[in-house]
């Protein structure tokens, strides 16, 4: 057993390690805006976080540097008062030399500490673990940002093109009642627990996720003009920052072109949109005549089965594989067709709910009826004035994603691999 959790904590922090390895040394240090973070940081953010861990186990515990530890500090008041985010980029000490030495010399502490078989440290090692996969998607969007096509990833597969046709379609999704929440015997967040019932009425949910080729009929019907299908505060951030595409898209000779980890390309109607806010998603469903899932909806639709009146963890059923979704280690470093991965698809019919793009809810984040926090300050600081996403993206780590994973934004926000898909009453 103490095999398998030092197994899991390097192959993690390889992984952490191989994703910053095409990086020159001054990638490491810039932040070109307030929601990005260098990415010296993270690296040394996630090491710090074992510390947190460490610390939480024996009180007596020292760390490695007093130093470091506000300019690692996220939002832990229980340690110090850290730095502002948008400040972290205003520190050229720690060096990354610096940053990386402390990295090695956690990892070795901590395999150390494993190694002992402290009961109290195993049971929070798997939240350090999952917490570092977090930090590696939040590097790949922050890479996008900062270099898109200059990053140069170890490993890239070639993107499958279909050229298919594909109609939408809306998948009829029976009324009753639903355990909504994780219900394995792995590690899972304490916000995806407890597991408890829920009624849902009859309704219906897109087939796929909403492509470019719906959205861009969105734009031309200048939705991104006409205040009716806006919440205020949407309406609000579109025109104090003259939205008029998602993220990243420019329009060149009268074609939208996205810049990317791919390069400028010529937006290909049949990915999921991506990079989209809350309030762009809400706006389209509003124009098509839809709404948006709540999380209910959508963790229903994406894993039961109504024949076998049975939950999996996946779509497909209980273990992850790039057999079924583009995630991380599918190294494409960029949203797939719809009805590419035809066998990932969930009992109801439902296309790619696991990848490719993280999918909004109108679901506030919240805790569960009898939630109780697992870790103060990780999960539960955040329940105010955010929106659950679900599914993970192309970014996503295997080892970090499943249908009950709540993930959860604040509603302007877009730097993230983020779309959505329909739903509709009936």
């Amino acid at each position: 057993m103490i095999n398998k959790y030092i197994t899991n904590f390097v192959k993690t922090r390889k992984r952490t390690l191989w994703l910053v390895k095409p990086l020159e040394i001054d990638d490491f240090v810039i932040q070109p805006t307030d929601y990005i973070s260098p990415i010296k940081w993270h690296l040394g953010h996630v090491s710090w976080m074992y510390e947190v861990i460490l610390k939480k186990c024996d009180n007596k515990y020292r760390f490695y540097s007093n130093d470091y530890i506000k300019y690692l500090n996220s939002y832990y008041q229980q340690i110090n008062e850290p730095y502002a985010k948008k400040s972290r980029g205003f520190f050229s000490r720690p060096t990354v030399s610096q940053i990386f030495k402390y990295f090695n010399i956690i990892t070795q502490k901590i395999i150390e500490v494993i190694k002992t078989n402290n009961q109290n440290f195993i049971n929070l090692l798997s939240l350090g673990i999952s917490h570092e996969c977090q930090h590696q998607e939040l590097i790949i969007y922050d890479l996008q940002y900062i270099l898109a096509d200059l990053y140069k990833p170890l490993k890239k597969n070639n993107m499958k093109i279909y050229n298919q046709n594909i109609k939408s379609k809306m998948i009829k999704i029976p009324a009753g009642i639903y355990k909504l929440g994780y219900h394995g015997n792995e590690f899972a967040y304490d916000i995806e627990k407890p597991e408890h019932e829920i009624y849902l009425d009859n309704y219906k949910i897109s087939k796929f996720p909403v492509t470019n080729k719906e959205y861009i009929k969105f734009i031309d019907d200048e939705g991104y003009k006409n205040y009716k299908y806006w919440l205020a505060d949407g309406w609000k951030t579109v025109q104090e920052n003259n939205w008029d595409a998602p993220m990243y898209w420019k329009k060149d000779n009268g074609s939208w072109y996205k810049h990317d980890f791919i390069g400028k390309k010529k937006i290909n109607p049949r990915e999921p949109v991506s990079n989209i806010s809350f309030y762009e998603a809400d706006a389209y469903c509003r124009w098509v005549g839809k709404r948006l899932p709540t999380e209910a909806e959508w963790e229903k639709a994406a894993c039961w089965n109504e024949s076998k009146h049975s939950k999996t963890i996946f779509p497909w059923g209980n273990k992850i594989s790039t057999k079924f979704a583009n995630i991380l280690e599918s190294y494409l470093w960029s949203c797939s067709e719809i009805n590419t991965y035809t066998n990932g698809k969930s009992p109801y019919g439902c296309h790619q709910m696991i990848g490719d793009v993280w999918e909004w809810t109108s679901s506030e984040f919240v805790g569960y009826p009898k939630f109780k926090s697992e870790f103060s300050e990780y999960n539960d600081k955040w329940f105010t004035n955010q929106k659950v996403l679900r599914g993970g993206s192309f970014a996503t780590p295997k080892d970090s994603i499943r249908c009950s994973y709540r993930n959860f934004f604040r509603l302007n926000e877009r730097w993230l691999f983020t779309g959505f898909r329909c739903v509709e009453d009936i």
